[in-house]
């Protein structure tokens, strides 16, 4: 299957660091090379990069590895295909509009038999249950609130509700940003870490190269990670459970009444 990695945190922060490790699995530690994308909220705006080489192959790929766009929601994801050719239509993470602001989206399983109608504004582009899966949620979202954009705790309501629903057709791990909040449902296999003061250094999973976050941070920065695996081997990774959703903003993992 698919890998996921995203990040949420209180102030705009670069991925460089765990993007390098995330890449070497698309191809290089692990087998995901169907392709791969990445998307980053700044302001109003998404910063949305896709490519259907492998991420160890992309020249996009080293360009996030080497430039460092800063962002307070990322979300990134690297291919291994179960449904849909390889193309760039079918390349995750994939963004739609609602109540006038982006949204990102990307979902590690595979879905049976999930084929709702879509019969609104959303419509996919490529051929993947995951896609499908988006503009359902989407379309869902937006009949069930109509024209304007809920309170944040009433979004997460729906989501974890709608979230449950599909995963009912198989394994739906999903990432998903209105460069607000992050929504993450687990089905089988995700991580979380919550970096903050005072910072230690980290080390990469699947390379030798280690950061001290204590000399490139400040005492007030949070940062929020979530990956299908841990991407380093020396820090405490939270594993969720089978079924789980949360909500992340700011770097904070929102108790389930706030969320």
């Amino acid at each position: 299957m698919c890998q996921l990695l995203a990040m949420n945190c209180n102030t705009p922060t670069d991925i460089m660091f765990s993007f390098t490790g995330f890449a070497l699995r698309g191809g290089n530690t692990d087998e995901h090379k169907d392709g791969w994308g990445i998307a980053f909220f700044e302001g109003k705006g998404v910063r949305h990069f896709v490519d259907h080489q492998a991420a160890v192959d992309s020249p996009i790929a080293g360009l996030i590895k080497s430039y460092p766009i800063k962002s307070k929601n990322v979300i990134a994801h690297i291919r291994k295909a179960t449904q849909g050719v390889v193309s760039l239509e079918n390349c995750h993470p994939f963004v739609r509009e609602c109540w006038g602001v982006y949204w990102v989206f990307a979902h590690n399983g595979d879905l049976k038999n999930f084929a709702p109608v879509l019969d609104a504004a959303y419509h996919t582009v490529g051929s993947t249950d995951s896609e499908w899966a988006f503009c359902y949620v989407m379309q869902e979202m937006r009949k069930h609130f109509g024209d304007s954009m809920p309170p944040l705790a009433e979004i997460s309501r729906f989501l974890r509700q709608i979230c449950s629903e599909i995963a009912a057709y198989g394994t739906f791990n999903m990432t998903l940003s209105n460069g607000e909040a992050l929504f993450v449902h687990c089905s089988t296999n995700l991580h979380y870490i919550v970096r903050q003061y005072p910072f230690c250094e980290a080390t990469l999973s699947d390379e030798d190269i280690a950061i001290d976050f204590a000399a490139v941070t400040t005492p007030q920065d949070k940062v929020a990670l979530i990956a299908t695996a841990p991407l380093t081997c020396n820090e405490h990774w939270t594993p969720f459970g089978a079924g789980e959703f949360k909500v992340f903003v700011d770097g904070d993992v929102l108790a389930a009444e706030a969320a």
